[in-house]
């Protein structure tokens, strides 16, 4: 059974068919095939279901109800203290074995590791905003600026928390609905880009008449 979506999945990327944003690759391989895109897939439903309740219940209690954030992490740290200095005081009175810590320790190699991702995606994004305002792909450029502009508008109807939340909770379910839809979300995406592409050309912009010729 868990081989099947997989095989549909390779049937739609060798079909030729083009698909939303330009991607080339199955959706389970565009987002990683790792245990984030069986996330993100509702591959593994109990662990999705325990993050989207987690972070309901998270956004409950500091929207709806009104708790703060220090007090909630040093509620927390005093509740998970006590529970394990009880535990390894009656440990020898309840018959059971004291809870063993686990040694973790940060090597150097893998600090090196992070370093050098956290430096390749900082030169990313330096990269993409430098070609961006080099004014030779206006598509990007519009791209960015629409996505700026509508994150602006939407910021201004929710607060920062509410708006953190909706946001998870659409990356923790549009994949999923997108992998399901994919024909008919793929057909009006195509259908949109033409249309907006085919506006925008009939605008007299010289920066995409010279993007047009290259």
């Amino acid at each position: 059974m868990a081989a099947e979506p997989q095989l549909i999945e390779e049937k739609q990327s060798v079909s030729g068919r083009r698909h939303l944003f330009g991607r080339r690759k199955p959706l389970h391989a565009a987002l990683g095939s790792g245990k984030t895109a069986d996330i993100l897939l509702w591959r593994q439903k109990q662990m999705s279901g325990a993050i989207l309740v987690s972070a309901t219940v998270i956004w409950l209690l500091f929207e709806r109800i009104g708790y703060h954030l220090l007090p909630f992490l040093c509620h927390f740290l005093i509740l998970t203290l006590a529970i394990l200095f009880l535990w390894s005081n009656l440990s020898s009175f309840i018959n059971k074995s004291p809870p063993k810590f686990p040694d973790i320790r940060l090597s150097q190699e893998m600090c090196d590791c992070i370093a050098l991702l956290l430096k390749d995606q900082i030169n990313e994004g330096c990269l993409y905003l430098r070609e961006m305002t080099t004014g030779r792909d206006i598509k990007r450029f519009l791209t960015v600026i629409f996505t700026l502009w509508v994150v602006s508008v939407i910021g201004g109807w929710f607060e920062f928390l509410t708006l953190v939340y909706i946001l998870f909770v659409v990356l923790l379910t549009a994949p999923l609905l997108y992998e399901r839809n994919e024909n008919l979300v793929d057909a009006y995406g195509e259908k949109a880009g033409n249309e907006i592409m085919e506006v925008l050309q009939k605008l007299p912009l010289p920066f995409l008449k010279n993007n047009k010729q290259h």
